[in-house]
């Protein structure tokens, strides 16, 4: 049986780049229970809240839901288990050393499906200052106004 050659993104976590400077992204497979990827497909899950930590030379991401799948019955695990991620020596190794870095965290972008398996790309992410966030803001602004036809001058006033 061969496998599906999608790539379609379930979730992104548009959060992410607001509260945070992202750099450094990877991807990383995820260990998964059988409900839990049939939850995904179904589109039930969050990663907004979501983090990864570094455990026993292993890398989880915590605070991931995936709702419980309503034909799982006796199946269905706890929606907020630590999930593995799937990464190399090499991969686990930069993650470690970003980690270390003071003020660095990582956060899950995306979650997406590639040839039938659930993928997440993670980020190092350093947090963004409150004026950091209105700089942010501002030029989303711009953006929208010039999209609309808008002059920068219309739009400050």
């Amino acid at each position: 049986m061969s496998r599906k050659k999608d790539s379609s993104v379930l979730l992104e976590n548009r959060r992410a780049s607001f509260e945070y400077f992202l750099s450094d992204f990877m991807t990383a497979g995820l260990v998964l229970t059988g409900t839990e990827i049939k939850s995904l497909r179904a589109h039930n899950a969050t990663i907004s809240d979501a983090y990864i930590i570094l455990k026993n030379g292993e890398a989880y991401v915590v605070n991931m839901h995936i709702a419980a799948y309503k034909e799982g019955n006796i199946f269905n695990v706890d929606h907020l288990r630590d999930r593995k991620l799937l990464l190399n020596k090499d991969e686990l190794a930069r993650l470690k050393r970003k980690l270390t870095a003071t003020g660095n965290t990582c956060v899950p972008t995306k979650l997406f499906l590639s040839h039938g398996y659930a993928k997440l790309e993670i980020a190092i992410a350093k947090g963004k200052k409150l004026h950091d966030k209105r700089d942010a803001l501002k030029e989303k602004d711009l953006k929208r106004a010039e999209a609309k036809g808008r002059s920068v001058k219309d739009f400050e006033e």
